[in-house]
């Protein structure tokens, strides 16, 4: 191999790693709105089992984790491969306490988990 083909390689390789990065940092897409008494939270998992999704509320952050079982490595050369593990903080809009979180449901269907947060209610209060 001479040394342009090796640069080139090179190149590819580092040109990968980089996508891959950038994958892992925009992953997973998550859209949030307000619908409602509810606050909705939608997270793409496409490729993730159910049983393999761990999602925690603590104050205003929404911690994900995720991580999909892969055929034998050894069996298999990728090119090009989603992460296999998800980790993401995102901050929440509103601070829920433990009581407030009990009401929080979620779904997973096609791909995405469906999060629905009540949205804690705030009252005026009177001056004197």
């Amino acid at each position: 191999m001479g040394l342009g083909q090796y640069m080139a390689k090179e190149i590819i390789r580092e040109i990968g790693n980089r996508s891959r990065e950038f994958y892992e940092f925009v992953m997973p897409p998550i859209d949030i709105y307000e619908d409602g008494s509810d606050l909705v939270v939608l997270i793409d998992l496409p490729g993730f089992q159910k049983k393999d999704i761990n999602i925690k509320i603590s104050k205003n952050i929404l911690s994900i984790r995720a991580q999909r079982t892969v055929i034998d490595e050894a069996s298999v050369v990728y090119f090009h491969q989603r992460p296999k593990k998800i980790e993401k903080e995102i901050p929440l809009p509103i601070d829920l306490t433990d009581e407030e979180n009990v009401g929080t449901r979620a779904e997973y269907l096609d791909g995405v988990v469906n999060l629905r947060i009540p949205i804690p209610k705030t009252s005026n209060i009177t001056i004197s």
